[in-house]
């Protein structure tokens, strides 16, 4: 067994998949991880406090990293999706209960974010 799913790049299911990872590993390394969009860390502080949101978003981002990872490795992607799906909702709930004044679109973000989860599910369940 590889560690990898096979990438046919004339699937539009590769594209998509390769889309997913993008986003995760964008959104955890640069967003969070290197701190890009500052907005990232007001929301986590609203949420658990100013003196443990450095630690609880790199541990965000340490998942998000994680899950584009998966999403590149192509194994096991209905747990993959799974978990993308319990992370997604989870940030999204806190977010919108927590901080939904720090928000550019609270409408917008959890649209995006079903399409997002939409797309994932479609390639994990694709036969």
């Amino acid at each position: 067994m590889t560690w990898f799913a096979p990438l046919d790049f004339r699937s539009h299911l590769t594209w998509i998949r390769l889309g997913i990872a993008f986003v995760w590993l964008l959104f955890g390394l640069l967003f969070k991880a290197l701190d890009a969009v500052p907005r990232h860390r007001q929301i986590v502080a609203r949420v658990v406090g100013a003196d443990r949101a450095g630690i609880i978003l790199w541990l965000v981002a340490l998942s998000e990293i994680g899950l584009g990872a998966w999403m590149l490795v192509g194994r096991f992607l209905p747990a993959c999706m799974a978990a993308q799906t319990l992370l997604i909702v989870a940030m999204n709930t806190l977010e919108l209960r927590r901080a939904r004044d720090l928000l550019l679109s609270p409408i917008a973000m959890v649209c995006a974010n079903l399409v997002f989860l939409s797309l994932g599910w479609y390639v994990a369940l694709a036969p």
